[in-house]
Order: C-alpha cells, then structure tokens, then sequence
C-alpha cells in the first residue's frame, strides 16, 4: 500500500506513476479527498473526547450530546477510513525512474541477446504436435478429464520436468537459499493485501466458501511467509526458492495460445523469493536475474532479457526482468 503521507508530499509523482501503469490518475484525486475527510474527522474527534474528559459533575447534559456526537463521527470515520483504505489498493507501486513508459508487451526493451539461434534443415513442428507425436504430452484426454487449457505431462516429458526442478533446486541450495514447499492455498485477505488483485480476482481462482484463493506461483505463499513478524537487519538477506502449483484463470487471454503448454490454468514452477533491506533491493534483483542466466547457459539455451515497461509490470512490481528461450515452431524468444 503506497505512503499517504508521500502522496501528499508529491501528488502529481503518483499520478504520472499511476498513468504509466495504464491506470486512471482520478484514484489519486480520490484518495487525497478521503484523506482530508478522515483528518477534518479525527480533528473533530479528538477536540470533543478533550471536551469530553474536561467536563465535570455538572456537565452532565453536555456529555450526553458530545456522546451522541462521538457515535456519528466515529461510524462516519470507519467508514471514511475504509473507503481510504479501498482507494489506496488500487494505487499501483510505481516503476523505478529508469523502467521504460510503455502501454503493454510492445513496450518492452530486449537488453541482451545470448546464444546462436538454431536452424533446421526440415520443416519444424509446433510444439504440442510435436509432443503429441512422442507422446510426451496429451492435451486431448486432459480436456476430457479437467477442461480446456490442461494437459498431461507422460514419461520422458515427466522425466525432463523432475530434472529442471532438480537442477534448478540444486544450483540455488549451493547459492544458500532455503528449498520450500509451500501451501498452494492462501486465504483471500493475504492474497488482497499482496497488491496483485488491487481490481478484482479476475484471474485467480478463489474458493468463496472457504474463504481461500489457489496461487498463481509460490511466490504468493512465499512472501507472506514472515507476516506479522518483525525481521532484523542481522537476519538479512533471507533467500527462498519454492516449488509448487500455479493455478491461472487466464482471463482475457482468449484466443491466444489454446493448444499445447501455453497460457495453461496450470503448471508447476520454482520461484525464488528474497528478503533484503529496500536500499538493497535492486541489487538483489539483479542477483536474482543472474541466477536465472546461470540456469539458461547450463541449459545451453539460446535466450535473450527483455525489460518490462510500465504497462506491462503489474501493480505491485517496481521493475521486472523476463528471460525468454528461442521458440523453433513460433520462429521467435517466448
């Protein structure tokens, strides 16, 4: 949740921010209105409740209305202060001042470009046909057991994924971060108060009468591992890397990638997670990004980094790096 009080100090830094992330600057406007609201409130209330304990024996009639009054302005102030509250989470974190302004993917920057893009002598086969072929996945039957934007991942397929895990586990144990196995289910308030669902569940799976939501990547379980908690600069950093299930709607990506592994509602994954002081936070990051070529180069895949632009970050996210391998059937990184 953005600092009121910098808000205040710098409106006109957070509306450009929020416009840069393709949400409507109005949210700031709102959010300074409620603000003043609940401040003229809390003035109001804290002068009758010293009135109130000034009051003697023989205020006795006064004190029955400064009651009165306390009991509406203070419904009125929850109120107020929920509605704040609202307002603030649809802030989105604005972008690091060298992230580059851009409305969606078309915006992003390739930074770096590693590895020889193979060619073929013979027509290159989409991936999922291919798959198929070697029955190493099976789209089909997974449609008839569980729906559309499923799939079976069968022997060596199974093989190969247990293996990048274990490759993926071993090379960031030996960097020192602790393996995790976390809970795929996440209450919905814990899930809110991370910032990815500011307008909506829409692409979450949320089930209702539990209260509960399925995460989209470990990382949702993960970072509020230490909430409630204080953390001392002496137990910094900490450095998880988890594996679990990641459950996506895939809302408004009709159309887009239907069959094979792509856009699927779920998969497994490794995420790392860190926790480190914020004046340390990008050098972090680029620690983490690191890793991630390590991974690739041992893979002796061809890839390239791309830098997300704003409109393509999501709320939470003040930078974001993507590392895509070549993709031989789409001719393209992805």
């Amino acid at each position: 949740m953005i600092d009121i009080k910098k808000l205040r100090e710098d409106p006109e830094f957070f509306r450009r921010a929020t416009e840069a992330k393709n949400r409507d600057a109005q949210i700031v406007d709102e959010v300074l209105v409620l603000d003043e609201k609940k401040r003229e409130h809390l003035q109001k209330v804290e002068i009758l409740r010293a009135e109130r304990n000034k009051l003697g024996k023989e205020g006795i009639e006064r004190g029955k209305q400064i009651k009165i009054d306390l009991n509406r302005l203070e419904a009125d102030l929850s109120i107020i202060d929920e509605d704040l509250k609202c307002a603030l989470w649809k802030l989105p974190n604005p972008a690091l001042p060298e992230v580059p302004i851009g409305k969606d993917e078309n915006g992003n920057i390739e930074i770096k470009k590693v590895g020889d893009v193979p060619k073929f002598d013979f027509p290159v086969k989409a991936h999922y046909e291919l798959g198929e072929s070697l029955d190493l996945i099976d789209t089909e039957r997974a449609s008839k057991v569980s729906g559309t934007r499923f799939r079976y991942i069968k022997n060596e397929g199974a093989l190969i994924e247990m293996a990048l895990v274990n490759l993926g586990l071993k090379t960031l144990v030996q960097k020192g971060f602790t393996p995790i196995l976390p809970s795929e289910m996440i209450k919905k308030d814990v899930m809110a108060a991370l910032g990815y669902d500011n307008y909506g569940f829409d692409n979450t799976y949320c089930l209702d009468e539990e209260g509960t939501c399925l995460i989209p990547t470990a990382e949702h379980a993960i970072a509020p591992y230490f909430m409630n908690e204080v953390l001392g600069e002496e137990d910094l950093p900490k450095r998880f890397v988890g594996y679990s299930g990641a459950f996506r709607k895939e809302s408004g990506s009709y159309g887009k990638d239907t069959k094979g592994m792509f856009r699927v509602h779920f998969f497994t994954k490794l995420e790392m997670v860190s926790f480190v002081k914020p004046e340390d936070s990008e050098k972090e990051h680029q620690f983490l990004v690191s890793i991630e070529e390590e991974l690739m180069q041992k893979l002796k895949l061809p890839y390239h980094v791309i830098r997300t632009c704003t409109g393509d970050l999501g709320d939470p996210a003040a930078a974001k790096f993507d590392i895509e391998a070549w993709f031989p059937s789409e001719n393209k990184f992805s």
